[in-house]
């Protein structure tokens, strides 16, 4: 991935990204309350956020989140696109696992080949996405002239590529990341260090059981 012209800030593009000075994303989780045994006072259960390390994705989820089909996904994987981070597949039986970093990768390729950026730059930007921390990609813009992706860190650097032509299509990271976040909460998840699935929560749903319980 070419880092974007013009600007010292850019000039560490193909680098890897620094986690120095950068904060990480919090990974506390939230609350879902539990029925208490008999004597026992009621306590919070923790459920992990969709970004945790704790929280892993099975395929037909990362799918739906990332706009894409399950022979795509298949494909990626196979050819080392885009792998699952938390558990490859290993034989009959048992199903990929990817991390919240991994299917925003997905999602992030998706576009890209969809705006008709060259499999060899998505490569490339890819490799470059999984040097970033995950704390990093929110503050990237990926810009792209349909060739050469570019990466940019400052609203300069998207106006200079837009102002010489080199920029006709941008993939703002943390725009996705929230979109994301809001999708996956949504989905089934599994707890990587129990196994134990996640049931996915829609505001929506408690909105309509409220609405259903004051009629």
């Amino acid at each position: 991935m070419a880092p974007a012209p013009h600007s010292q800030a850019a000039q560490s593009g193909l680098a890897p990204c620094s986690a120095a000075g950068a904060g990480r994303r919090s990974r506390s989780g939230r609350s879902r309350s539990r029925s208490p045994g008999p004597g026992l006072e009621q306590l919070p259960a923790t459920e992990p956020e969709p970004t945790s390390a704790l929280v892993g994705y099975r395929g037909p989820t990362a799918c739906a989140a990332a706009g894409i089909t399950y022979r795509q996904l298949d494909y990626w994987a196979r050819t080392g696109l885009v792998e699952p981070s938390v558990r490859a597949a290993q034989g009959s039986g048992t199903q990929r696992l990817y991390s919240f970093r991994d299917v925003l990768v997905l999602k992030v390729v998706k576009r890209l080949l969809d705006a008709g950026v060259s499999l060899q730059s998505i490569r490339t930007a890819v490799a470059h996405l999984a040097a970033c921390e995950p704390a990093d990609l929110s503050g990237i813009t990926l810009m792209s002239d349909g060739a050469t992706v570019y990466q940019c860190t400052a609203p300069q650097q998207v106006m200079e590529l837009l102002e010489s032509g080199q920029g006709v299509f941008g993939i703002a990271l943390g725009a996705a990341w929230r979109e994301l976040d809001a999708a996956l909460r949504t989905l089934h998840a599994e707890r990587t260090d129990t196994g134990e699935t996640l049931a996915g929560y829609d505001p929506r749903d408690e909105l309509a059981r409220r609405r259903n319980r004051a009629g």
